[in-house]
């Protein structure tokens, strides 16, 4: 049985590696355009700044150990130009002929490079392969560059900002939306940005680039930028072309089925290139995440040794460093389920990293998605530590389509130095279990102009800052005060994070008042929205 695999990423990587586990006599070929194969891409932003050092450590695998660990012939520089399906071979740009009994279409995605005036490609990068790494560290080294300019505020524009600080660099992110980091929403978004602008990083928002003119970027509001070094991170497009010109089905991606089979019996698809069903909206979408591309590599590999493995849908679990902070998601977000129209509820927690009595614990910004039968929509978190371990637990109970009573039934570790008795997750399913059950009617920033707005903590704190125009009546003065709330108007209880407002409302609620809401997050997510950081500009 001879295999052939277009690219040696994560996906043909590990489609071949597994098929050599599964099957001793297949010939196995990976045919690679690039002078690379198998790297952490993941760890280039980190390369770059030094922070992983040797240079070694970003190459995973080498053609070498492929053929001595597992008899894999890899073909660097090889470029596939056509498949012809009839015949079953590929043909390279060596004028070289590839005959295959099963092909993998695993080449991945390309970075998009806008066609911009004055774009200038002598210092202008993107940071996609290692060799892109090692250009962008000589160009620094050798051209006395003190301003870069990131266009992007993806995944790799973020963290390649920070790396370029930690070199030194004065460093400005563009984005053309309101925010960086799509995957999350804006309130969780611009915890991140304000960490940004904190360590030095200029943002400008909600303007794009119009041109390039010699050492100054021109901003569709006309601003006038100042740079040495240019990084693209714009995104990635998914390689298709290859596959449209052979007769296969695509759209934005290669369509695959669950066993990531092509619409040809004999081609199979992995990796950045394809779409994949979401795992809330069902609906088909691309994800250029390694880890989805690792698991759809060795699919692929099971399917073609009749193993009958089938790729259970995609939910986007994701985690990247803001400096000291960590932002990870999983599932839609607010803006993803709105433009699908999908109904859902909400909520906010304030969540520890650990015991707050045990020291050094730190905050956890968290919101939770769910709809009204207890069905988990997405997750999200900011934090320092304990973030991606507690989007991790909560992304493990969606892919085993557990709810929100599983979040709250849970059995997590608990001692002092690493959770609390009630981790996080356990309260995100009890507060959102009780909005389902009415036992907590949510408030949002949106809905406080139309109400009467009581700050429930105690006068002492209420008087170091407070909810515009909210009043203060103390959750311990609340049962002597009722004459003083109506009970014909909409009433918002305002407290730190939501706990002690949720505590009052049930007073209430059980003395008669029907119209009594506790406001999502508190004083502490009010401060994330009504406040932006004086470094970062938005159009």
């Amino acid at each position: 049985m001879k295999i052939v695999i277009i690219g040696g990423g994560a996906a043909g990587a590990s489609c071949a590696t597994r098929l050599r586990r599964l099957s001793e006599n297949a010939e196995i070929v990976i045919l690679e355009k690039t002078n690379e194969v198998s790297i952490a891409n993941c760890g280039l932003p980190y390369y770059i700044s030094d922070v992983i050092p040797n240079r070694d450590d970003i190459l995973v695998s080498s053609p070498q150990k492929f053929k001595s660990w597992f008899n894999v012939d890899v073909r660097l520089q090889t470029e596939v130009v056509e498949i012809n399906r009839e015949e079953k071979f590929v043909l390279t740009n060596n004028n070289e002929k590839y005959s295959y009994d099963y092909l993998v279409l695993a080449n991945g995605a390309s970075p998009i490079i806008p066609d911009l005036e004055g774009l200038n490609l002598e210092k202008t990068f993107v940071v996609r392969t290692l060799n892109d790494a090692d250009k962008i560290k000589h160009f620094v080294k050798t051209n006395f560059v003190k301003k870069v300019a990131v266009i992007g505020g993806g995944f790799i524009g973020v963290e390649i900002a920070e790396n370029l600080v930690e070199l030194g660099l004065e460093t400005t992110l563009f984005e053309m939306n309101n925010q960086i980091l799509s995957s999350v929403d804006y309130e969780i978004a611009q915890v991140a940005q304000n960490e940004m602008a904190k360590n030095g990083v200029n943002l400008i928002l909600a303007d794009g680039v119009k041109s390039f003119c010699e050492n100054k970027i021109i901003l569709n509001s006309n601003k006038e930028i100042d740079y040495d070094l240019c990084i693209l991170a714009i995104g990635v497009k998914p390689e298709i072309n290859m596959a449209k010109n052979a007769g296969l089905k695509t759209n934005r991606g290669i369509i695959v089925d669950e066993y990531l089979k092509t619409s040809d019996e004999f081609i199979f698809a992995a990796g950045d290139n394809i779409e994949a069903e979401d795992f809330v909206s069902g609906q088909n979408t691309l994800l250029p995440l390694a880890g989805p591309a690792n698991r759809q590599g060795r699919i692929v590999a099971d399917n073609i040794c009749g193993l009958n493995s089938t790729y259970k849908k995609t939910q986007g679990t994701n985690v990247v460093k803001v400096f000291d902070l960590t932002v990870a998601s999983s599932g839609n977000n607010e803006k993803q389920l709105k433009q699908k129209q999908i109904p859902y509820w909400k909520t906010y927690v304030f969540g520890r990293s650990h015991a707050g009595y045990y020291p050094n614990s730190e905050s956890i910004l968290f919101k939770l998605l769910f709809n009204n039968e207890g069905k988990i929509l997405g997750v999200q978190a900011i934090g320092q530590s304990g973030v991606e371990k507690r989007v991790d637990v909560v992304a493990t109970i969606m892919r085993n389509n557990g709810t929100i009573q599983d979040m709250i039934d849970s059995e997590l570790c608990y001692a002092p130095p690493y959770s609390s008795a009630k981790d996080p997750v356990n309260i995100m399913g009890m507060t959102a279990d009780n909005i389902l059950k009415g036992l907590l009617k949510p408030a949002y920033f949106k809905d406080l102009d139309n109400a009467v707005v009581i700050d429930v903590r105690p006068n002492s704190i209420y008087k170091l800052g407070t909810v515009k125009n909210a009043i203060n009546i103390p959750i311990m003065e609340i049962r002597e005060r009722l004459d003083e709330i109506p009970k014909d108007k909409k009433v918002i209880l305002s407290c730190n994070t939501g706990y002690t407002s949720y505590c009052a409302a049930r007073i209430l609620m059980q003395n008669g008042y029907n119209n009594v809401y506790s406001l999502m997050g508190g004083y502490e997510l009010y401060k994330i929205f009504a406040s932006i950081s004086e470094k970062v500009a938005i159009k």
